[in-house]
């Protein structure tokens, strides 16, 4: 499964891609992040964001997408930014016709460090193990998206698996 996982940020949006199966080490594609000038004006850096994430998206052929949720933060304006910024990845996966998975920060530390409390040094680490890199993916926004894509691998597959099934068995074709 090709992932392609988004840590929302409107000044700066980390972009990773990963491919993997659930219970294997996953492996990197690419990783990017995409800025944008907090001086243009807000609609500019929309519109620059939504490029970046649908060329990327037609370029790297994801089968998923998997954004950060937006949770509540001190700074109002900080969340709104990251907000708008969410809804272009998810409309970026949504437009190409792909699954989209949100998850919470405490999610993803959870899945790939086994500790939903872990901090960024943590999560930077473990990314970087996990994908069996040199170094460290810098900076913080392009391993946030590659742990996203990485926690997507290991738990919406299976979650999108079971989802299916229950499904068919709704409609009452048990398989």
């Amino acid at each position: 499964m090709r992932v392609l996982g988004v840590d929302p940020g409107l000044t700066r949006c980390g972009v990773g891609v990963v491919e993997g199966v659930p219970g294997r080490p996953c492996t990197l594609i690419a990783y990017y992040v995409v800025y944008t000038d907090p001086a243009d004006d807000l609609s500019l850096r929309l519109l620059h964001l939504d490029r970046s994430l649908t060329k990327l998206v037609a370029e790297h052929q994801p089968e998923s997408v998997a954004v950060e949720r937006v949770f509540s933060q001190h700074n109002v304006r900080t969340v709104m930014g990251t907000a708008q910024a969410s809804g272009i990845a998810v409309l970026a996966g949504a437009r190409a016709g792909l699954p989209v998975q949100t998850y919470t920060p405490s999610e993803v530390k959870a899945a790939v460090t086994g500790s939903g409390q872990a901090d960024k040094a943590q999560m930077t680490a473990m990314v970087t193990r996990l994908l069996r890199l040199a170094e460290p993916p810098k900076p913080a926004d392009a391993a946030d998206a590659l742990a996203l894509a990485i926690c997507h691998v290991w738990r919406g597959g299976t979650r999108s698996k079971l989802a299916a099934a229950a499904d068919r068995v709704r409609r009452g074709g048990a398989r």
